[in-house]
């Protein structure tokens, strides 16, 4: 078995220390972008009237800071995956590559099809790889019969797919928690926004306007950020989903490629 490996990710201590990094990221953009005082006007972020989005976001509360970070987070572990998938798919088009191995392999030449496999590297080149070397293995082995020759090669194949698939999905995971955790996180800061600005009507005498705004700001900035969060997960989850779909699929028509060449023509 080859040991070769071009999927990579974050190792689970990594990946916690990289949520935990995005997190404290996002309460220092709070406090320190959102929270300028240029911002707001003379009264200041905590009393004062906001000048921009910055600091209309800034009003949204306790609840930004986290949301900010699970945007953050989106974003990190999307980067992740899209440099890990692409390497796994290799220097070449995946479907150019899976045709140019049906042609080689039909005609026989195995050293041929190895060779494209190198220079295909990624997780697909390396699973077609480890198929190819088995049959060059098994085909001349007098003491397996033709039946055990192609479970032997089967057996090949599952094995490299098993290696690989794992750190192909890895850290998705935590994009499509962030999907959920986006949406209930802004609603809680909903909440918490609309129980103030209501709370600003009930005041005895004249509603504290200044409060109603608040808490209305509060409210709206949280179900932003939240949505945001949310649908830029559910974005990159599917998109990676897909494209690991795709390598899983061009993995599996390759070797059954490799399996039924053999069955038709190998000894």
């Amino acid at each position: 078995m080859s040991n070769k490996k071009t999927s990579g990710g974050f190792p689970f201590i990594v990946s916690a220390m990289a949520i935990a990094i995005c997190l404290v990221i996002g309460i220092i953009v709070y406090k320190f972008v959102l929270g300028d005082p240029g911002n707001f006007d003379a009264e200041g972020p905590e009393k004062g009237h906001p000048h921009n989005f910055f600091g209309i976001m800034y009003k949204g509360g306790f609840i930004v800071p986290v949301l900010l970070g699970t945007l953050f987070t989106v974003i990190t572990f999307a980067l992740e995956r899209f440099i890990t998938i692409q390497k796994a798919n290799g220097r070449g088009q995946t479907d150019k590559f899976v045709a140019k191995i049906k042609e080689l392999i039909s005609n026989k030449d195995l050293d041929g099809a190895m060779a494209e496999c190198d220079k295909q590297k990624g997780s697909l080149g390396n699973v077609v790889r480890e198929g190819l070397a088995k049959y060059k293995f098994v085909q001349n082995d007098a003491s397996m019969d033709k039946e055990s020759k192609v479970a032997a090669i089967s057996k090949s194949l599952e094995e490299a797919t098993a290696l690989e698939l794992p750190m192909l999905s890895k850290n998705m995971s935590v994009i499509s928690t962030c999907a959920s955790i986006g949406t209930l996180v802004g609603l809680i800061g909903t909440v918490v926004g609309m129980i103030r600005a209501f709370g600003a009507l009930a005041a005895a005498g004249t509603p504290d306007t200044a409060a109603l705004a608040t808490g209305i700001s509060e409210a709206l900035v949280n179900t932003l950020v939240g949505i945001l969060s949310s649908a830029l997960a559910i974005i990159f989850y599917n998109l990676f989903s897909n494209r690991v779909d795709q390598l899983t699929y061009a993995m599996d028509e390759a070797g059954f490629s490799i399996i039924g060449e053999f069955q038709s023509s190998g000894k």
